[in-house]
């Protein structure tokens, strides 16, 4: 009898952790792996069993009474607020419920555009201009060395890949968010580096890795030509010219570094421009500046990774079309120069 009821017993903490475990497993994954954008609405007076069932029939949750359990644990019957709530399959379900409870709906968000090649004082002003954030606090916060951390999030991955001296440069996502009308320069910076580390995808990341590249050097290239270049076919070809002349051990001879170092664009730069005495000036100094010069966005930095030697060894951008001319001789570039830039 008393082997009866061990046996009972041994059954009993099988089952009851098998279920601690498949609980634990429903409430913090998401269902499947689609992060594109959904928009779910909570009507006013919906208990949680309705709520529950439009989620199930929206894929968004794939278990109706693990749903209903964790509602009921965590006591949040009645916590839930109407409104439209922006959700995707990916989040786990404690998320979900935290979304749908927090009151945090649409309706209080703002859209925000970020355009590729800001950089952070760019950022901060917009931000400013927006009645988001301080400019000021933004540009103090991103700036800030990595090794110092000032976040209450955890610290993405791919910024361990970072010098602990560098700022957030080249990393600030740019795209077009939702944000919360009362959010702060850390919830925005952490929405721009979550974004940052979603596009690079584990493909590209591999690439870098077997170019034998690193994650800094792949976005100032990315950076460099974000603001050299505006499309993406030109972009790959101006990648792999720059490549080339690193390679070579020549100059990239850049004017996007020297009008980094300036804080002024010119068609053309002087004699005098291209010897200013910085590191960042690539006309002086040979390979990649020490890091990034704006936030470059998803075509710079493929054509960074994937770039396209075509052979030609110069060009320029015409001031009146933005259209890049390109050369495959130094003559060729100056009658270029001279046909477009006088």
């Amino acid at each position: 009898m008393k082997k009866i009821i061990l046996i009972l017993i041994i059954i009993a903490f099988v089952l009851l952790g098998g279920f601690y475990f498949t609980y634990q497993y429903k409430i913090n994954s998401g269902n499947g792996a689609n992060v594109e954008e959904i928009v779910f609405s909570v009507e006013s007076g919906e208990g949680v069993k309705t709520i529950a069932d439009k989620l199930l029939e929206r894929n968004l949750i794939n278990s109706r009474a693990y749903f209903l359990l964790y509602v009921r644990n965590q006591k949040l019957e009645a916590n839930f607020q109407a409104g439209d709530y922006v959700l995707n399959k990916a989040m786990p379900l404690k998320k979900i419920v935290s979304i749908l409870t927090s009151g945090k709906a649409i309706s209080k968000e703002k859209t925000i555009k970020i355009i590729e090649g800001w950089r952070i004082g760019d950022i901060a002003k917009y931000l400013e201009k927006e009645g988001i954030t301080q400019e000021k606090k933004f540009s103090e916060l991103a700036n800030q060395p990595v090794a110092s951390w000032p976040f209450a999030f955890d610290k993405p991955s791919f910024i361990n890949e970072i010098p602990e001296s560098s700022s957030l440069e080249g990393f600030l996502f740019p795209d077009t968010y939702r944000i919360f009308a009362d959010a702060d320069e850390a919830s925005v910076i952490e929405k721009m580096l979550k974004n940052f580390d979603l596009k690079l995808s584990a493909e590209m990341r591999a690439d870098i890795q077997k170019q034998g590249r690193s994650l800094p050097e792949i976005i100032t290239m990315a950076s460099i030509i974000e603001k050299e270049v505006r499309d993406y076919a030109d972009m790959k070809i101006v990648s792999g010219l720059f490549w080339d002349r690193i390679k070579n051990g020549q100059a990239l001879e850049s004017c996007a570094t020297l009008a980094f170092i300036l804080g002024v664009d010119k068609p053309q730069y002087t004699i005098e421009d291209t010897q200013i005495d910085s590191p960042y000036n690539s006309y002086r100094n040979r390979g990649l500046p020490p890091g990034p010069i704006s936030n470059p966005g998803l075509n710079a930095i493929k054509a960074a990774i994937y770039p396209e030697h075509a052979g030609y060894t110069y060009f320029l951008s015409r001031p009146d079309t933005g259209e890049t001319v390109f050369s495959k001789t130094y003559d060729e570039h100056i009658r270029n120069k001279e046909k477009y830039l006088r």
